[in-house]
């Protein structure tokens, strides 16, 4: 019989016991000990960075980052209007001006020509979201970054593990951020990660994070900081996790490989696709339905045979903070809304499940008729 199956729940074991036990045992449960400086070399050996510093949230990982950048008050950042609120929230903490650009209605990334579209003389910085893990054209990008003199923060907090040009996402910006909240392909309970090459603003960030405090002079503080860092036990978590990270991707592929196969007969179901040079972490597996098809209701009759499903992001602009920030239609973030859904991609799920979803997918979908719709994108 077929487990329970799961959306996005973390997968934790005996591997990630023992640490944990381990760092309780040792009595630096807090934002000291040998776990975070482990967990952040880590990571920065694996992207392939140079540096990387933890934080306590992806949130705080971008909000640390654009303050580092100096960008502030009268600067403009350029977002993509489909993606997590947390993308966009920090811009308005360093007091800059969020400009929203549409995504590509295929990989649901910021368009690049969306964002040459958008920059004006107070433009500073773009912040790429690698989408539900599947890495927009940096190329194409960095070379508009350059061109205008912009920064560029990936927000890799879906992507960890996706390649873009035989490069990890989150190696080409200036800065890159990354989280490890509960649902994402590693977890540490809470917690997040800026990294990069540049050392000496790595360095900065990290002094900033604790509270800008000059050790050397004990409680001295001699610029506002954040209290921004990660803990000793989320540290020895996500440690754990990252001994993993390679079993959780080819899961999580092997899935997304499951749901293409046995769904593309299904003429109003499409799938998000990789540019030609990527390869996406598939954090979420989605899909985008005809429009025929009423998705709240398919979603309560997926959950009512225990099945369950997530609505994609809905665009930005929507939420009261950010009505005013509509100038355009978006037409492709909003499709993208309406007709999108996140299917179980937890790596706890099992093969079987996975085609269990399928299975009662289209059982539902061929009940209705809607099976044979005529593909509209």
């Amino acid at each position: 019989m077929c487990k329970e199956i799961y959306l996005d729940a973390p997968n934790i074991g005996r591997l990630e016991k023992d640490y944990l036990s381990e760092t309780i045992d040792s009595g630096f449960v807090s934002t000291f000990g040998p776990y975070i400086s482990k967990f952040e070399e880590e990571m920065a050996k694996y992207m392939g960075a140079k540096k990387a510093v933890s934080t306590q949230s992806g949130t705080a990982a971008l909000h640390v980052a654009l303050y580092e950048l100096g960008i502030g008050k009268g600067d403009e950042v350029i977002v993509p209007a489909l993606t997590f609120i947390a993308t966009v929230n920090p811009v308005i903490y360093v007091g800059a001006k969020p400009v929203f650009a549409d995504v590509d209605i295929k990989t649901w990334n910021i368009s690049p020509s969306e964002i040459e579209k958008r920059i004006t003389k107070k433009t500073k910085a773009v912040i790429p979201v690698h989408f539900y893990g599947n890495p927009c054209d940096m190329n194409e990008i960095m070379d508009i970054a350059k061109r205008h003199n912009l920064y560029v923060i990936e927000d890799a907090t879906e992507s960890l593990g996706a390649k873009y040009d035989e490069r990890y996402a989150g190696t080409f910006g200036d800065l890159s951020c990354f989280s490890f909240n509960g649902n994402k392909t590693i977890t540490t309970g809470g917690g997040g990660m800026v990294a990069g090459n540049d050392e000496k603003k790595l360095e900065h960030i990290k002094f900033l994070i604790n509270q800008a405090r000059n050790e050397s002079k004990e409680y001295y503080h001699p610029e506002i900081g954040f209290n921004y860092r990660m803990t000793n036990l989320e540290a020895s978590l996500g440690l754990a996790q990252m001994e993993r990270i390679d079993e959780f991707l080819i899961k999580k592929r092997r899935f997304h490989d499951i749901y293409k196969e046995e769904l593309k007969d299904i003429e109003n179901v499409y799938f998000q696709e990789e540019y030609e040079e990527a390869q996406s972490s598939w954090w979420l597996s989605c899909v985008i339905f005809g429009n025929s098809i009423d998705i709240p209701l398919l979603q309560k009759e997926l959950k009512n045979n225990g099945i369950p499903t997530r609505r994609i992001f809905m665009p930005v602009i929507e939420f009261p903070p950010y009505e005013n920030y509509k100038k355009r239609d978006y037409k492709n973030s909003y499709y993208i809304y309406e007709r999108g859904l996140c299917l179980p991609s937890s790596t706890l799920n099992s093969e079987e499940g996975i085609y269990k979803v399928c299975k009662m997918l289209k059982n539902i979908l061929l009940k209705r008729g809607e099976g044979k719709c005529v593909r509209s994108i």
